[in-house]
């Protein structure tokens, strides 16, 4: 629809005419088309705001979005058709009334011409308008499809939550409070460290690892000399809210008493 637009308004612009009967012949197929599209935006509002889009997050906006372009394109067709209002026909007056002269005929076109300038070019702008919406529709309503698509897929995609380490644990509570991700450099090499605020020790390693299972990001937009933001994800969220690992058991097994060969044993 858009392009269907862009071509009329194109028309539009570049109509040339004589007022009078040429006019009527030039503009009318123009006011005929605007109306055609008008029509076609309607059905198209109608069928949108009958389909399931209606229950998908942001569907509003599109419906209003495609209602303005209902509006616009109505007003293009009005504003030709008052193009073809202020056209000077070549009729004969009453009788009774003088016939025109060239005089006046040609006072009569110099008074039209402007008027009807404008409402061409007001109908030129309402079908830029058209155009314009049309392709902001197109680009809202495949975002809100794709976006509804990736939340109907998310939670299989986080069903599993990896098992943490007590350690990957604790750091995942340590950066709630605050961490950054930091690059120094130390004899001449880069290396990256972690920071909290509270002061919580964490391994390069304990981060990579959960990073790794997108329990953690860094906000790159800033550089690592400067720090960059340790934010906890959704998924990390959910592991949390699991119980804190136990400590794993180390006990030690200790070996029995050695006895001697030949010796017995002491009732």
């Amino acid at each position: 629809m858009a392009r269907d637009f862009e071509a009329l308004r194109a028309r539009v612009r570049d109509v040339s005419y004589t007022p009078g009967t040429d006019a009527l012949r030039r503009i009318s197929p123009l006011l005929l088309t605007a109306q055609d599209l008008t029509a076609t935006a309607l059905v198209r509002l109608t069928a949108l705001d009958n389909s399931a889009y209606t229950n998908i997050a942001g569907s509003r906006a599109s419906l209003e979005l495609l209602a303005s372009v209902v509006s616009s394109s109505s007003l293009a067709g009005t504003d030709l058709a008052h193009a073809l209002l202020a056209n000077p026909y070549e009729g004969q007056q009453f009788a009774g009334y003088p016939a025109d002269d060239e005089a006046a005929r040609s006072a009569r076109h110099a008074e039209a011409i402007p008027q009807m300038t404008g409402h061409l070019d007001d109908a030129a702008h309402q079908l830029d308008l058209s155009a314009i919406g049309c392709h902001y529709l197109a680009h809202g309503v495949t975002e809100d499809l794709s976006s509804e698509q990736e939340h109907q897929a998310a939670p299989a995609q986080q069903t599993t939550v990896p098992d943490l380490t007590r350690p990957q644990y604790d750091a995942l509570t340590s950066f709630l409070g605050g961490a950054r991700l930091y690059e120094s450099s130390q004899r001449g090499l880069g290396v990256t460290r972690v920071a909290t605020d509270d002061g919580a020790r964490v391994s390069i390693a304990t981060y990579r690892a959960l990073a790794k299972h997108r329990m953690v990001t860094a906000d790159t937009s800033t550089s690592l000399y400067h720090g960059q933001k340790i934010t906890v994800t959704e998924q990390g969220q959910r592991a949390l809210a699991k119980p804190r690992p136990h400590a794993a058991l180390t006990a030690a097994v200790t070996d029995p008493p050695k006895i001697a060969v030949g010796q017995g044993v002491r009732r």
